[in-house]
């Protein structure tokens, strides 16, 4: 090898470790604006938007910085035809889409639940049959914690495509009472007590207000319907307190939940027939029917 080599080698050499350098300090800048970016817009933006949507716009922030870096200074200084790798990450991307549908599927699904929000972190909900709290929220998948404690991690897809019920969306929530009298016990005072219950009940919504009427006359009982409005946050609580509360003023006055009830009737008189006990004197007898 003659000098000219041995220095066309030496300034190649010292070139790619010079764009090294560049690429490393490019890279070490735009991550450092992309953390600061994303540091003051947690800071001045905090009381303005959501947790969920501020999460997003930092990664978006944080990583478009990046990508713009890497597309504006990065490539020309490896001598990278934006173009061309875009044709060749084209063909890429349609293998990868063959290969992964579900996972694509499931990403954009999260961009959509993320953009619509029919569910938000702590939420109740129903999804799929799985009803539960809200853990979180990610890109592939939603965590839900079921009313048992266990886990369940459903993909985005599903979430995006399946029926949601929101158990927490409306600020009030209703809940159904079914009261029971006997046939000879008077309705409309019945009516009057469970009234004069829920107007002294602090969490009974007056508007909407509740419906107290006689739904129907079953086999055994007066069947009167209870429907009561509650605040959301009080909703559980006072379905599970008040029912006794209504049974037990009811008994105070008078009025009580019967017992089921059946009549038998026989087509002919029973008859009877006097048999010995066995093992007893013969004086001593069963009657048996």
């Amino acid at each position: 090898m003659n000098v000219t080599g041995v220095m066309d080698s030496v300034l190649t050499f010292q070139d790619m470790i010079l764009k090294i350098i560049g690429v490393v300090l490019i890279l070490f800048i735009a991550i450092a604006i992309g953390k600061g970016i994303s540091i003051y817009m947690q800071r001045s933006l905090k009381d303005k938007i959501d947790s969920e949507h501020m999460n997003i716009m930092q990664k978006v922030a944080y990583y478009g910085v990046i990508v713009l870096a890497i597309v504006v200074f990065i490539f020309p200084i490896l001598n990278i035809e934006p173009s061309g790798l875009l044709v060749a990450g084209g063909v890429v991307g349609i293998v990868i889409g063959f290969a992964s549908q579900s996972i694509v599927g499931n990403f954009i699904s999260g961009l959509f639940l993320m953009t619509e929000r029919p569910v938000k972190i702590g939420d109740q909900v129903n999804i799929n049959n799985h009803a539960g709290y809200v853990e979180d929220i990610n890109m592939i998948s939603t965590i839900i914690r079921t009313y048992d404690g266990l886990y369940m991690r459903i993909p985005n897809e599903t979430v995006f495509t399946t029926d949601i019920t929101n158990y927490v969306a409306n600020v009030v929530r209703r809940f159904d009472y079914v009261v029971g009298i006997r046939y000879e016990d008077d309705a409309d005072q019945a009516i009057e007590i469970i009234q004069e219950i829920l107007d002294k009940e602090p969490f009974a919504l007056k508007d909407p207000p509740a419906g107290i009427f006689v739904d129907n006359l079953g086999d055994n009982s007066v069947n009167i319907l209870v429907r009561i409005w509650a605040p959301i946050t009080e909703w559980y609580e006072l379905k599970t307190r008040l029912l006794w509360v209504i049974k037990k003023t009811l008994g105070e006055n008078g009025i009580e939940i019967p017992f089921p009830q059946r009549t038998v009737w026989f087509a002919s008189e029973l008859q009877t027939e006097r048999i010995p006990q066995i093992g007893s004197n013969e004086n001593e007898i069963n009657e048996t029917f």
